[in-house]
């Protein structure tokens, strides 16, 4: 049984098994003690088991089955109670069976979710950045070309170089002195 990272859900499971089979012997008591348990609940299933089993064992062996007698009240109330008893194990088992399903089945609807509701969030931020990046590109196609942008540089160095060679830096000059 995978119970997974719940220790607690592990314990609580193991002890209903344990709980189930003193509850099995219970069952058995009170089905040997009570007339009514014994008679409409032990007897019915145990004799209609006997005949089954005694069909099929008859059956194998190659004789022809036509009437199986019954057993004894005593051995049908035994054997009745022994298939109560088993039959409460089967059932508190198959219970915890069905309920870790049903954990299980949650969790991975869980997880689904989850798988789901961050490939929405990526795909939002996908289609977020796809615009930012159609915002740049508009920018880059705007913008100057690069070329452009060198052939100013290069003109202004030339009009620098120009006055430059026009002005040449004055000496200080002397004042007369009176």
């Amino acid at each position: 049984m995978v119970v997974g990272a719940f220790p607690m859900a592990k314990l609580l499971y193991l002890g209903i098994r344990q709980v189930s089979k003193p509850l099995a012997n219970r069952i058995k008591e009170a089905a040997r003690r009570s007339e009514f348990f014994k008679t409409y609940i032990c007897l019915p299933p145990a004799q209609l088991y006997h005949w089954a089993e005694m069909r099929a064992k008859m059956r194998l062996m190659g004789f022809r089955a036509e009437a199986v007698k019954p057993l004894n009240e005593d051995a049908a109330a035994e054997l009745g109670a022994e298939l109560l008893g088993e039959a409460t194990v089967f059932l508190v088992a198959g219970g915890c069976l069905v309920l870790e399903y049903w954990r299980h089945q949650a969790h991975q609807r869980r997880k689904r979710s989850e798988r789901q509701t961050a490939w929405e969030a990526m795909r939002d931020e996908v289609g977020h950045l796809a615009l930012a990046l159609e915002a740049l590109q508009e920018q880059v196609r705007a913008a100057p070309a690069q070329s452009a942008l060198e052939e100013l540089q290069a003109q202004m160095r030339e009009v620098r170089a120009r006055l430059c060679a026009r002005d040449p830096p004055s000496a200080p000059r002397a004042t007369p002195e009176e």
